[in-house]
């Protein structure tokens, strides 16, 4: 389990990454004027910080927890450490920037840069994905 322990410690981190950002969300949404715990006025877009950071912390609760689930699967199976270590890291950076640009750029079009990270995350996945099957078919 040694060899496999840069990747649990970064996925500590992007789980620690997803606390976060729903702090940061919880925070956005009380200092509104008008707030009601638990609704998201439905009037907001992406020009809204409030907005955006409930969006970044749903869209990371939507894709996290597979990717964990993923890495995990894939630890369990003995796909080479260095392969989950650089999906996990690359699954991570991508998350980052993700989440750096919902925060900061309020666009309501799409594809967003935001965008094209979500898609680097979802390919990582995709690919931890493939070989994690083709080992568990080989064995």
């Amino acid at each position: 389990m040694l060899e496999y322990s840069a990747s649990l410690l970064v996925l500590i981190i992007t789980v620690a990454m997803v606390v976060l950002q729903s702090v940061i969300a919880a925070i956005a949404h009380r200092k509104q004027a008008t707030m009601i715990p638990g609704i998201l006025d439905q009037s907001l877009d992406h020009h809204s910080f409030v907005f955006r950071s409930h969006r970044t912390f749903h869209n990371s609760l939507e894709n996290v927890p597979l990717f964990v689930l993923t890495a995990l699967l894939s630890i369990a199976l003995q796909v080479s450490a260095a392969t989950v270590f650089w999906s996990v890291f690359v699954f991570f950076i991508a998350r980052v920037f993700h989440m750096v640009l919902f925060y900061s750029i309020a666009t309501n079009k799409n594809p967003s840069p935001r965008s094209y990270f979500y898609i680097i995350g979802l390919v990582s996945q995709l690919y931890l994905a493939g070989v994690a099957t083709g080992t568990a078919l080989m064995q």
